[in-house]
């Protein structure tokens, strides 16, 4: 993309982060949000990325005051989390914001939400979702949080129809790479490897999900944006390939030498795997290997550990 007016939320996080500054190069990226996250506003600042604040929590007539409002295309990642467990103001914050958003930027020409496949019923361990599966908007390690984002997918499926927006929801799966802020979830799994805590897993089996590359990830953002419609268009958003986390797990024990303590558990971190064969017809398929993502972020954000 080239020459576009590109508005981003979420921008410290590990999904908009790469997506911001690999757009800045070509484009007018602005991303706005609290920017917690010491020195990262300056890094953005510094790739050609705008910044401007923003709280999700703000409902007030100046929570947009001073923002543009012709954005050609918007990425919508920032998440109120739940992570104090109060169901009703996770819905309250994130489906607000958002709908606020969407009608601040409404001559877009496309909008792209950033949901989770956390919102689907459980089904097998190694089922693979396709986007007409049901939902159910519950996880036992965040309870708050697929319902927040089940609660945003409807404001953003209401908005979308009655601005005229189009729209693609991006259910994602686990972002992983060293172009965001902490690596993705495989990197969690490692540091508590390193910190000799316990991993959970499930009793039999093993979880499995659809991991996607940050470089994959940023590529596929410009096919998203183009799928976006009225009505809105869901598209599962992960790697094509499914993963075994134990076996993920057991990948990063090779390459660095560092034992993880599995411990089986009737409650774990969740993953899905999807049936990626919408998303490979509006994107195209991924470049990079699991194995081969895995041994970058390892060398990116952890050279002292990779045993190469």
């Amino acid at each position: 993309m080239k020459g576009r007016k590109i508005l981003i939320t979420g921008g410290t996080g590990q999904v908009a982060r790469p997506v911001a500054t690999a757009l800045a190069a070509d484009n007018d990226v602005w991303c706005i949000g609290r920017f917690g996250t010491p020195g990262v506003e300056r890094e953005l600042q510094e790739a050609g990325v705008t910044t401007w604040r923003w709280d999700m929590g703000d409902t007030s007539d100046r929570a947009f005051k001073g923002l543009p409002e012709d954005f050609t295309h918007v990425m919508h990642s920032a998440v109120h989390r739940g992570e104090d467990g109060d169901f009703n103001l996770t819905a309250e914050i994130n489906a607000v914001a958002t709908g606020r958003l969407m009608t601040h930027c409404r001559t877009a020409e496309s909008f792209l939400y950033v949901s989770t496949g956390a919102l689907y019923a459980r089904q097998t361990l190694d089922h693979a979702y396709t986007e007409d599966d049901p939902v159910d908007g519950r996880a036992d390690w965040l309870p708050a949080y697929p319902m927040g984002k089940l609660a945003t997918e409807g404001a953003v499926r209401a908005f979308a129809r009655v601005l005229g927006l189009p729209t693609t929801i991006a259910r994602l799966n686990i972002a992983y790479g060293p172009g965001g802020s902490y690596g993705g979830v495989p990197m969690l799994y490692f540091r508590q490897m390193l910190a000799g805590a316990p991993i959970a897993v499930p009793l039999e089996g093993q979880n499995w999900c659809s991991p996607l590359y940050t470089d994959d990830l940023v590529a596929q953002v410009p096919a998203l944006w183009a799928a976006a419609s009225v009505p809105s268009t869901v598209v599962n958003w992960g790697g094509d390939e499914p993963v075994g986390v134990t076996d993920c797990i057991r990948h990063i024990e090779a390459l660095t030498g560092v034992e993880a303590r599995l411990v089986p558990s009737e409650v774990t971190r969740e993953t899905y795997r999807f049936d990626p064969a919408l998303r490979l017809r509006l994107t195209g398929p991924c470049q990079v290997d699991w194995r081969d993502g895995i041994e970058r972020t390892l060398r990116a954000l952890h050279p002292q550990h990779l045993g190469l």
